[in-house]
């Protein structure tokens, strides 16, 4: 491949697994005078590394045989054999010219320093940093003095700030003395408080013991009320639980005889109504006659039971030889029933499975979007949010495609970018924005948009015409373009289309290998139907049962046909969804289930013909059995209904024959019984009410005396309520005192203890008597007010003096940085002056010498150059003192100008001025300037020869093969150094070609290569020539003696 930044894997030869690189580094002299050699060894692995990485972890390092790191190799090269792969002096691909020609003067500099020593490169940095040191030193000065005034400013201040705190302590202790004094002048105000306290509470136990002795007897008094009260209403309640059980013994009695009053009618009634009852019966007698003369005529109707009993037999027989005929039947039949069954739920089972995998659409948007995040959270936006686009979004792309087949998805996915298939396709520019925003910027997923406006693209003729496609069918075996291979929406087909040339990319069979092999397929593809040129093409194929595919591109320099064929894997996104062995499966299954059903039912129809013909004979036979059945059951009930009529016409006989005198006679004595029993309970009700009037005139007189006694009750309740409460009043306020006296006493106990522990009354009593204070608590308190405010509007700042004295020290050690600054400074002003004048001069040497070579080897192609070392204006700045030199060391550079013209004059190399050839020359011919003085032992350009003209690219071919084939001036270590030329063409009779020091290496690629390099054999290729020649010769002669002949 001819891309810099393509994976390691694509250099490995066509149907090899492996490629290795190998290097042996020109031998360095160790200190004991032997040569030490460097052999680096680089192994590609086709099946290493991963797609996303780009094939970074394909390669394996060796040094002198040991397995070693990409990072070793490049320490190894750059601080042994000083190469710096990164210099564009020393490596220089073709792309980087323009990068070049773009260095400013500084970054020249810079480069070209590093390719010739690290030493000139490093004294470079150091004079940059030195002198930044000693423009900053200037400053330190001025710094350092006025830090030292603002210090001393500042102690000022802080003696002041010490005159009031000392001021400030004075008040302190005024404050100390008036809080000390308060504190016994407050105990002693408390003390008097609580001697009052004391007495008020011994008062108030002395009312309170008063008060208790006037409640005792109003107590005894009450008591004594209320047991006479308690034993009158339990005589009430006596009473009154007689009366009510008279009054329900008394009721009892009124209900008994009004029983026997309404029993007694009744009886009278029914001794009245005997004779009529005698009369009834014996009508009764006759009417059940005549019914038991009816029912005897019905039982003519009925057959006998022999006969009933005989056919009812006969018909079970010929049901149970039915029904066995019938379980038969049925038996056969429900296997065959049940072999359908199965096979219409095998049947739906399968469509149902089928069904849910043919939607390969639904199943490959799921995967996608389980796989890819963005992608699923992307799609989720688009599916909740339809309404917000003006036309319809499409995709992911992926999940809009449908593939003919699997090996269609392949070739469709391989040749398609990944991020294609994971974008999502828009038809205006609205839309376009708007999911931008919401979704990347708003949301922050990343994705990807294409827009195909209105959803239609336009469009363009085929790559080839039909009568051209027509011949690829039929000689070289193509089928169809790419696109005719796969279905999708016409936005979708769109986007592949603009972004992928699916319309333009052609598809075939294992015909095609074999017209790659036979026949020149490559040149008729390339050639153009219409105007002059070529053109690239691309194809898949298969081939052993893989798949290919095969690319063809114009090259841009020499204008041949590049070619690049790839292995083809399996589709991995757009794979069907489900196993298409799995569909072809449940396919077969169904058919075979239609097979079986179809088979089975003529014999399941025959047989159930047969069962309902049974079941119609069945049908008329337990009809038979049921009218026998039921003719049998009506004759029992006629049999039963005979004997009911039977017994009713007994029953009635025997009613009509009573005797009814004796009836009688039996009625008037229980008559004489009811009156009797009536007339006793109307007595004993009568006996009950007098004992009820009785209980109701005691039961008064007691109500009348509870009265009394509750009236008394009451009174007394309310004077001892009243004088309780009067005694609980001075019970509460004695323990309120009592309470009182306590806190009081308890706060005098700490008052007494908080004075002693602020001021002990030995120590300080005839202290605080003599000092100048009040004598009352009011006093105290004002004076205290007074000090605290003049404490408070003094800031209290307890480090002032430690501050002070602090200052002092930082002052004096500012003074003596001040003294020492001067001396570092001259310090470095001579390392300066030591370094830059090694440095310059060795600068100036070698930009002379350059631009001597430059100038020289530029007038060889008719122009003109100089190279010049610009020194940042060292000369033009000083400082007013004349003390502080300004170099400018980072503003230093190199400046290539160069003249093509006689008219013009030298003008700066720059990348807009100057066209690509133009530029090529100047830098190959400044490199070549510094060829000698490099430190890499080797230097590589790429394709430096692509932009020149023929003139140009000879005189610098010429010139490179001069500086680069010099011998050695006194041994192998100081030779010039080994030259790569990487070029893709060079021309033909170039000027030093012959150089015995010029070594032609031939990149060989493709399927058509030798497998070993050691199979080139030029003698043997020479010899094949002659001989060919020689029959050519041959030939020709002939064919002159057959013309002259004739």
């Amino acid at each position: 491949p001819r891309a810099r930044a393509a994976p390691p894997r694509l250099f490995i030869k066509h149907e090899k697994e492996q490629a290795i690189v190998e290097i042996e580094l020109a031998p360095l002299l160790k200190s004991n005078g032997k040569e030490a050699t460097h052999i680096i060894k680089r192994i590609i692995d086709r099946d290493r590394g991963s797609d996303r990485g780009k094939g970074a972890g394909a390669s394996t390092y060796f040094i002198n045989g040991h397995k070693s790191t990409l990072k070793s190799v490049k320490e190894l090269v750059s601080d042994r054999y000083h190469i710096h792969i990164d210099n564009l002096c020393t490596f220089l691909p073709q792309d980087k010219v323009g990068n070049f020609s773009g260095f400013d003067k500084q970054a020249l500099l810079l480069e070209t320093e590093k390719s010739l020593s690290g030493h000139l490169y490093n004294t470079h940095q150091d004079l940059i940093e030195l002198e930044r040191a000693l423009q900053s030193s200037g400053t330190d000065v001025a710094t350092i003095e006025n830090e030292l005034a603002k210090l001393t400013k500042e102690n000022e201040r802080l003696e002041r700030e010490k005159e009031l705190m000392e001021e400030r302590q004075s008040y302190l202790e005024r404050i100390d003395l008036l809080k000390k004094k308060r504190a016994w002048l407050i105990f002693d105000q408390k003390r008097e408080e609580a001697k009052a306290a004391k007495e008020q509470r011994e008062e108030l136990k002395r009312k309170r013991k008063e008060a208790e002795r006037e409640v005792r007897p109003l107590k005894e008094k009450h008591a004594d009320v209320a047991g006479k009260h308690s034993r009158i209403e339990s005589r009430y309640k006596a009473v009154e639980t007689k009366i009510k059980k008279d009054k329900k013994a008394y009721d009892d009695c009124l209900a008994k005889a009004d029983r026997y009053t309404d029993e007694f009618g009744n009886e009278l009634s029914e001794y009245h109504t005997i004779d009529a009852q005698q009369r009834r019966a014996e009508k009764a007698v006759e009417k059940e006659r005549l019914r038991l003369e009816q029912i005897e005529a019905e039982g003519n109707e009925y057959p006998s039971m022999e006969v009933i009993d005989r056919t009812m037999s006969e018909k079970k027989v010929e049901m149970a030889r039915l029904k066995a005929q019938k379980v038969s039947e049925q038996r056969q039949v429900s296997g065959v029933i049940e072999r359908i069954e199965d096979a219409e739920m095998e049947k739906k089972q399968a469509a149902e499975r089928l069904a849910g995998l043919k939607d390969d659409k639904a199943l490959r948007l799921q995967m996608i979007c389980q796989r890819i995040k963005s992608v699923g959270d992307a799609y989720d936006f688009i599916d909740h949010n339809r309404k917000m686009f003006r036309r319809k979004v499409w995709g992911p792309i992926a999940a809009e495609v449908q593939p003919n087949n699997q090996k269609s998805a392949s070739y469709l996915e391989n040749h398609v970018a990944q991020n294609t298939w994971k974008a999502f396709v828009v038809e205006c520019k609205q839309d376009y924005d708007l999911l931008y925003r919401e979704v990347k910027q708003k949301l922050n997923i990343s994705i990807n948009i294409i827009m195909v406006n209105n959803g239609q693209h336009e469009s363009r003729p085929r790559l080839y015409s039909d009568a051209r496609m027509e011949v690829l069918r039929q000689e070289h075996g193509f089928l169809d373009y790419l696109d005719e291979t796969f279905t999708a929406p016409g936005p979708i087909m769109g986007a592949l289309i603009d972004r992928h040339n699916v319309d333009r990319v052609l598809v075939g069979g294992d015909a095609v290998h074999n017209s790659l092999e036979r026949k020149d397929l490559i040149e008729f593809l390339s050639s153009k139907e219409r105007g002059p040129g070529k053109q690239g093409s691309c194809f898949f194929y298969t081939y052993k049962n893989s798949s290919f595919k095969y690319t063809s591109q114009v090259s841009r320099y020499t204008g041949l046909i590049g070619t690049q064929t790839d292995d083809i894997g399996q589709a991995r996104l757009l794979r069907p969804g489900s196993d298409p062995r799995v569909k072809d499966q449940l396919a077969e299954t169904i058919q075979k289930s239609d097979e079986i059903m179809t088979t089975l039912q003529p014999e399941v129809d025959a047989t159930n013909a047969r069962i309902h013909e049974l079941n119609v004979h069945g049908g008329t036979i337990s009809q038979q059995f049921k009218d026998a059945k039921r003719t049998k059951t009506e004759f029992g009930v006629y049999k039963m209904k005979l004997r009911n009529q039977r017994d009713k016409l007994e029953e009635a006989q025997e009613a009509a024959s009573k005797d009814n005198d004796k009836e009688k006679a039996k009625k008037v004595a229980k008559i004489k019984k009811l009156v009797e029993n009536s007339t006793a309970m109307s007595e004993s009700a009568a006996d009950m009410h007098n004992q009820i009037m009785k209980g109701t005139h005691t039961l008064t007189g007691v109500k009348m005396s509870e009265d009394g006694l509750s009236d008394s009750l009451r009174k007394l309740a309310d004077q001892l309520q009243e004088k309780q409460a009067e005694t609980a009043d001075l019970a509460n306020q004695y323990k309120a005192a009592d309470n009182e006296y306590n806190q009081k006493k308890g706060i005098l106990k700490k008052l007494l203890k908080d004075a002693e522990t602020i001021a002990p009354k030995e120590e300080w009593h005839e202290r605080l008597e003599k000092e100048d204070l009040p004598e009352n608590l009011e006093g105290v308190e004002d004076s205290l007010d007074e000090a605290e405010n003049k404490v408070n509007s003094i800031t209290d700042n307890p480090h002032v003096m430690l501050q002070y004295e602090q200052r002092k020290k930082e002052i004096g050690k500012l003074q003596e940085q001040l003294d020492e600054v001067g001396g570092e400074k001259e310090m470095k002003k001579k390392q300066l002056n030591q370094k830059l004048d090694r440095w310059e001069s060795a600068l100036i040497n070698i930009v002379e010498k350059v631009s001597g070579k430059f100038s020289a080897y530029m007038k060889e192609v008719g122009c003109a150059g100089e190279v010049r070392l610009h020194t940042g204006g060292k000369d033009a700045t000083e400082n007013d003192d004349g003390e502080n030199r300004c170099y400018n060391f980072k503003d230093w550079g190199v400046e290539i100008l160069v003249k093509f013209r006689e008219v013009s004059s030298l003008q700066a190399l720059s990348a807009q001025t100057h066209s690509g050839g133009e530029r090529s020359v100047s830098t190959i011919m400044y490199l070549m300037g510094l060829q000698n003085l490099m430190a890499s032992p080797f230097r590589c350009v790429d394709e430096i020869n692509q932009g020149l003209d023929e003139r140009n690219e000879r005189l610098v071919f010429k010139r490179i093969v001069e500086n680069s084939t010099m011998p050695a001036k006194s041994s192998n270590s100081d030779h010039c150094g080994q030259y790569f030329l990487i070029t893709p063409k060079l021309l033909p009779n170039l000027d030093g070609m012959e150089n015995e020091n010029i070594t032609v290496l031939f990149v060989f690629s493709g399927t058509h290569n030798f497998s070993n390099c050691l199979d080139w054999n030029v003698d043997k290729f020479i010899e094949d020539k002659k001989r060919f020649l020689s029959q050519d010769e041959e030939q020709e002669s002939s064919s002159s003696r057959k013309r002259r002949s004739k």
